[in-house]
């Protein structure tokens, strides 16, 4: 193992505020995001009233839009390294752009059928799973070693913005002129995310590694084998699998337990998911001071031990104002997901070979989103079986349970991330 110096988020550097190509990839990122986050009400809702459609029916919609995530990532990575990968990112925001174009096009012609939703979301989900590789590849070859930690959470705290707007100006806009039209914000998300990474300038310091002479299946063997034989990427993997599936187990749940044992009204469950996602926001603006206070790498499982505690406010939770016990579990999670993945991912980043990273960053999607539907379908059959504040104890339980893979790991004996390192370690 190569001995290498750790990284740390302190020293002087320019801020990234006035890093031309971080600030575009962060425009680009923030409304590539922002997009999907607003079909994720619109689609439904247009499936319900435009086309009459079954609750089974819409929830399939949900399902195909992830399912790409269990099929392509690994593809997709070997596509992201032998690519040129801000095109990738560009191309993926026009062709994802005219599916969603034609939605309200073809529903004002009267031709709109289901299966044609069907055909829009799974091929969008394959677009946004080579976008989502191509761009987590990014962020090294646009800020300084020591500006990872910085660069991810501003990044992160981008996404939770789109979380917090996307759903909100989606229904705003439904009410206001329908759900198939709401569907041009998607359209000038996707025109303003190709533009912005579309002008990005990366001067090419070095030859691309030459990953194109390796056989395809070998290629996608290649990111599988450096996880496997890294122990804190492995453990971090695990980590985050099992934290995404009791959260995805909790989500498919939360609005029906709010709405039926909490008799909370549906603007009510709205006020508790954006009071829930400020979490984020604060912990995103002070992810690199906090970094930097406690340790690069120490940070990572001290995020996922700490909050725990808070999580079983979920099942607690009371009817009145005890619903907001619900929101203080939902803003402890956002502050534990953005400060943890931040670091997780900036650990990735700096370890990983750059020849490696798109793959690498493929097997996380891969198996970490890829167990994202077997949560939902693990919550909903546990609170039908076993009732809903039962299953929101097992899953917060199984939240904080994540932490394990983390806390005995080698990240105990370490204070901050070693620095990025072609070899990796």
């Amino acid at each position: 193992m190569t001995q290498t110096a750790p990284v740390t988020p302190a020293g002087p550097k320019e801020s990234l505020w006035r890093n031309r190509n971080f600030m575009l990839l962060w425009f680009g990122q923030g409304a590539g995001t922002l997009g999907p986050r607003v079909a994720l009400v619109a689609l439904p809702l247009l499936a319900l009233e435009v086309l009459h459609a079954s609750t089974f029916q819409v929830s399939l919609l949900t399902s195909l839009s992830w399912l790409p995530y269990a099929l392509l990532s690994l593809p997709a990575g070997v596509l992201a390294e032998r690519l040129d990968q801000r095109k990738i990112m560009v191309t993926c925001d026009l062709v994802r752009l005219v599916l969603l174009a034609s939605v309200p096009l073809i529903a004002l012609a009267g031709g709109l059928t289901l299966w044609y939703l069907y055909l829009v979301v799974t091929v969008s989900g394959a677009l946004t799973v080579l976008f989502t590789v191509a761009y987590r590849s990014q962020l090294p070859r646009l800020v300084g070693a020591t500006q990872l930690i910085e660069g991810n959470a501003k990044l992160g705290m981008c996404e939770s913005l789109a979380e917090l707007a996307g759903p909100a100006l989606g229904g705003t806009l439904v009410g206001l002129v329908g759900a198939s039209r709401a569907l041009v914000a998607n359209v000038l998300t996707y025109a303003v995310s190709a533009v912005t990474l579309g002008l990005i300038r990366v001067p090419e310091t070095e030859p691309r590694p030459a990953v194109a002479r390796v056989p395809f299946r070998a290629a996608m063997g290649e990111g599988l084998t450096f996880v496997r034989r890294q122990p804190i990427l492995r453990r971090l993997l695990w980590c985050t699998s099992v934290s995404n599936f009791f959260v995805v187990a909790a989500s498919s749940i939360a609005v029906t337990f709010m709405l039926r044992t909490l008799h909370a009204s549906p603007s009510t469950v709205g006020l508790v998911f954006t009071a829930g996602s400020l979490g984020g926001l604060a912990t995103g603006a002070l992810a690199p001071r906090i970094s930097a206070r406690v340790g690069s790498a120490r940070v990572i499982w001290l995020a996922m031990l700490t909050p725990g505690p808070l999580y079983l406010l979920m099942p607690a939770a009371l009817p009145g104002w005890g619903v907001w016990m619900y929101a203080a579990a939902l803003a402890a999670l956002s502050a534990n997901s953005i400060l943890f993945n931040t670091a997780a991912v900036s650990y990735r980043q700096a370890v990983c070979p750059p020849g490696l990273l798109s793959r690498v960053n493929a097997v996380y999607l891969w198996i970490a989103y890829g167990v994202i539907p077997l949560g939902s379908l693990f919550g909903g059959t546990l609170g039908a079986l076993a009732g809903l504040r039962p299953a929101l104890l097992v899953c917060a339980l199984g939240m904080w349970s994540a932490c394990l893979f983390v806390v005995f790991s080698p990240l105990r004996t370490m204070r901050d991330i070693p620095a990025p390192n072609s070899e990796g370690q």
